[in-house]
């Protein structure tokens, strides 16, 4: 048994009656900002991001291959610190609060084949609640939770994602990759609908396990996120990615080192767990930040625990 990515949600499914518990922290810290172009450089930015995101997942195989994953409000707490550009200096700020709310699914529509090129496949459906602006919490400066482990989504705000993921085994290599695509719902300001553009994220991963027994190794994983200038409902743009302008696009490179390690396994538990830091390398109209992670993946069934 192995960790998996840590960015990308795994591949393959728990298998029917058993659960899956993570705790996942991710935490996001950038004092530069992209620009409205794609570029490697970057410029000092009026918000110096400062946050922290403590995230509760929780997993149930209801069939062999189909799986629900609940992230409830209460287990996605933030906390950023704000730091603006005044007159007399930078002016502070913090806040804390629950995030949003997700759901989703995952249906394996085929399980790799060791002997032939074909790979594990699976259907990715999701939906975010905005359970964060319903209870107060603002949202991070720029729009946008971190580069985190899920496909990222506009805060505060109904979003429905559709994606598509692979895995396939080569030992002592595994090469996982998904690509989500999410319409977030119209907004509402001062009685005016708000419309932004919709999200593509991508994540490619390779893992190198050195030792099967321990389950250790590490991972090289890249991940991309992109708003685009338009909505699959046709409605106009009127949300801009940076304020008092007109820019809709918004774009962000990462790539991230991790390791991986397996504590325990029994007939009916297993302890796993990674670490790793994301960085971003290019962007457009966001934060040049690094996300530093750690994951703890705790297993349990009344039969044998399977790796997913």
């Amino acid at each position: 048994m192995a960790n998996g990515p840590i960015l990308n949600t795994g591949v393959d499914v728990q298998p029917k009656g058993q659960f899956l518990i993570e705790p996942f922290v991710f935490g996001e810290f950038g004092h530069q900002k992209y620009d409205n172009k794609l570029t490697t450089a970057s410029s000092d930015s009026k918000d110096h991001v400062q946050a922290i995101a403590p995230t509760f997942i929780v997993a149930y195989g209801l069939t062999d291959n189909l799986e629900i994953d609940v992230i409830p409000a209460g287990a996605s707490t933030l906390w950023w610190q704000d730091n603006q550009a005044t007159s007399n200096g930078r002016a502070r700020s913090q806040t804390f609060g629950p995030g949003d709310t997700t759901i989703y699914l995952k249906n394996r529509l085929r399980v790799q084949d060791p002997d032939t090129w074909q790979p594990t496949i699976t259907q990715y459906h999701q939906v975010v609640l905005p359970s964060s602006q319903w209870l107060g919490t603002p949202g991070i400066p720029g729009g946008f939770s971190p580069l985190g482990r899920l496909p990222a989504t506009k805060f505060g705000a109904l979003s429905y994602t559709e994606g598509l993921m692979f895995r396939k085994n080569l030992q002592p290599f595994r090469i996982s990759a998904g690509v989500y695509y999410t319409y977030t719902a119209p907004g509402s300001t001062a009685g005016m609908n708000t419309y932004v553009g919709d999200i593509v994220n991508t994540r490619l991963i390779i893992e190198h396990i050195l030792d099967d027994d321990r389950g250790f190794g590490y991972n090289i994983e890249f991940v991309t996120l992109h708003q685009l200038p338009g909505r699959v409902d046709g409605h106009p743009i009127n949300t801009y990615t940076v304020p008092n302008t007109h820019a809709t696009t918004l774009n962000l490179f990462g790539v991230e080192p991790a390791l991986q390690y397996k504590f325990f396994q029994d007939d009916h538990g297993a302890l796993v767990a990674a670490a790793g830091v994301l960085f971003s390398v290019a962007g457009q109209n966001n934060i040049n930040a690094f996300y530093p992670n750690l994951s703890i993946y705790y297993y349990w069934s009344q039969g044998r625990v399977t790796m997913r």
